[in-house]
């Protein structure tokens, strides 16, 4: 009996150091987002909330103006960016112990069927490997299918949930799709 209970408490600090055994309340979440006309941002807001997680702006160093994000201009900022899968925009670095979240959540626009290339920096930025992370988004018309594929694509040591729309989502659906993460 005395070997059983020192079997099993070896098990138990070990499942605890690898982070276990960690309760839904002991789970550290964040909510990191992208917003270049404050649409993703007002979601980020509402999921911040209803998880209780903190709240992450991912800004750029340099931000985008009206003309950068002019999608009909091949020239533009926004436009020359997305041409280029392997650019990475420069972004303000001021997240402290990224290591510490258990969930991440990641939101943005689309842009050109896709994330803009400001996520990758981010993910390149912050090691989330083995983390859960689950992406949100919201646009004009395109969906969010075209951005996992490429994040499962390049960023395989993370743990990727299903990612969502979230077009005008309220509460209550939020905190429903939520409760489906568990």
């Amino acid at each position: 009996m005395k070997k059983l209970l020192i079997v099993m408490s070896a098990a138990l600090m070990v499942l605890a150091a690898c982070g276990q055994t960690k309760s839904k309340n002991e789970m550290k979440t964040l909510v990191a987002y992208f917003s270049a006309t404050g649409t993703t941002e007002s979601v980020a807001k509402t999921l911040s909330q209803v998880t209780g997680g903190e709240l992450y702006e991912i800004k750029p160093e340099v931000e985008y103006t009206t003309a950068d994000l002019d999608w009909r201009d091949k020239n533009s900022r926004s436009s020359v960016e997305m041409a280029d899968k392997t650019f990475r925009p420069a972004m303000v670095k001021d997240l402290q112990d990224a290591a510490s979240y258990d969930m991440v959540y990641v939101g943005f626009p689309i842009w050109w069927y896709t994330a803009p290339t400001i996520i990758n920096t981010f993910l390149d930025t912050y090691d989330f490997s083995g983390k859960t992370v689950v992406l949100f988004a919201t646009s004009g018309s395109s969906d969010i299918e075209g951005a996992v594929k490429d994040f499962k694509a390049a960023y395989p040591a993370i743990n990727w949930k299903d990612g969502k729309f979230l077009n005008g989502a309220t509460p209550e659906s939020i905190k429903e799709w939520v409760e489906t993460l568990k």
